[in-house]
């Protein structure tokens, strides 16, 4: 009888222990469910909020959305100025953060289908017949990172007196080059209230005379989805590193 008891005792606390295991599995199968859904609402608000940047957007909100650029693709019309001379291009570019970047001679046509290809600090040269002294020499403007949407993001985060104003239906963020040049000193980037790309960008002497002067044809822009504003920016090195030249 009491081997009997013993059994019956035991096969009780067996069936608790497992309907206590069944229970923490439901509880815990049922936080995870709830973990995923906050997380993937919050990326679905994420990139909602990102997708209807335009018309309807804050100013604050645009350039935020600016700064988080992680990646984009463009086709610009640049015009750069010196004392001699002005030299018109039409260049593709396309950048990805921390990656890469590519920009491509589509005119003139003497120097069509130049590609360069900047990897951190190296600047390689592709598909032409020129010779590498001979594109430094003849056409070193459009080797420059001023020339990069990239570059002036990095301008602007960087530099603490960098603003942005409202004029008309643009939004013009303002600020100043980096690197000790007194021929692109001051860099103002335009950008479309209505839908939240940029339109084109100025750079200027310290006389405030415009030397380089871009506009912004075509342009996709990928961003995060993180919220940055001025007082949580991470300050990033550019623009003073020396950078390597490769012919290919």
């Amino acid at each position: 009888m009491a081997r009997n008891n013993k059994i019956k005792y035991h096969k009780s606390t067996k069936e608790k222990n497992n309907k206590k295991t069944k229970i923490i599995l439901i509880i815990g199968l049922i936080a995870i469910i709830i973990s995923t859904t906050i997380i993937i609402t919050k990326n679905k608000n994420n990139t909602t909020k990102i997708s209807k940047i335009g018309k309807n957007s804050t100013s604050q909100e645009i350039v935020d959305y600016i700064l988080n650029i992680s990646s984009y693709e463009t086709q610009i019309d640049v015009e750069i100025k010196s004392n001699k001379n002005s030299n018109k291009y039409k260049l593709s570019q396309s950048y990805i953060k921390d990656e890469k970047s590519i920009q491509e001679v589509i005119e003139p046509q003497n120097i069509q289908g130049v590609k360069i290809i900047k990897e951190k600090n190296n600047l390689k040269i592709e598909n032409t017949k020129l010779s590498l002294t001979k594109i430094i020499e003849n056409y070193q403007d459009i080797t420059q990172n001023i020339l990069d949407l990239s570059a002036f993001i990095e301008n602007y985060k960087n530099n603490k007196n960098s603003k942005y104003t409202e004029q008309n239906n643009q939004i013009v963020m303002e600020t100043t080059a980096l690197a000790e040049n007194k021929y692109q000193k001051y860099e103002k980037l335009y950008i479309s209230k209505e839908t939240g790309k940029p339109e084109k960008m100025e750079i200027k002497d310290t006389n405030q005379n415009t030397i380089i002067y871009i506009i912004y044809n075509e342009i996709n822009i990928n961003t995060y989805n993180a919220n940055l504003t001025h007082t949580n920016i991470r300050s990033e090195g550019y623009g003073n590193k020396k950078r390597r030249y490769v012919l290919c």
